[in-house]
């Protein structure tokens, strides 16, 4: 089962309702948004880090990126990292790559959310392909994830 397939029975197993886009051919969050004409602060993109040889996901909106600084201190160790993609890519067969959705729980890969991501009231996020995203009430995503919570992002302004 491909990685759109399997979100769309997750979804549905919990009565979750959402909305499935298309957009041209894309590699990035923020021209996903640029695409679907929609708010890069809406518009979810999952990193993975390794944190003391263990693969997490971090989810945040499009328009910003991971401080690993930040992450250090939340984590309380200095073994942190972004995961190279050779690392990542088994861990999710049914997705080309970095086309993985926040819901790293269905992979048995821990969550970490962004709290700019979670003031929104809706979220869209690639589902295992560079041209189809989905999206749900953040609501939802929180209730099937139950990520940790956390301020890990930093906008490129800060810099």
């Amino acid at each position: 089962m491909q990685c759109k397939e399997k979100m769309e029975t997750y979804l549905h197993e919990n009565q979750v309702p959402f909305q499935e886009q298309r957009h041209a051919r894309t590699f990035s969050a923020l021209t996903i948004a640029e695409c679907e004409h929609i708010s890069s602060k809406k518009t979810a993109k999952t990193v993975i880090i390794q944190i003391d040889g263990k693969m997490m996901c971090f989810v945040l909106p499009a328009a910003y990126y991971v401080d690993l600084d930040k992450v250090r201190a939340i984590m309380g160790t200095k073994d942190v990292r972004l995961a190279h993609e050779d690392e990542f890519e088994l861990s999710f067969p049914d997705c080309e790559l970095g086309t993985m959705p926040p819901f790293g729980n269905l992979y048995g890969i821990p969550v970490y959310v962004d709290t700019s991501l979670t003031a929104e009231d809706s979220m869209t996020f690639p589902v295992g392909t560079y041209t189809d995203t989905m999206s749900i009430q953040y609501a939802d995503f929180d209730r099937l994830v139950h990520p940790h919570v956390a301020i890990f992002a930093r906008s490129h302004v800060d810099m």
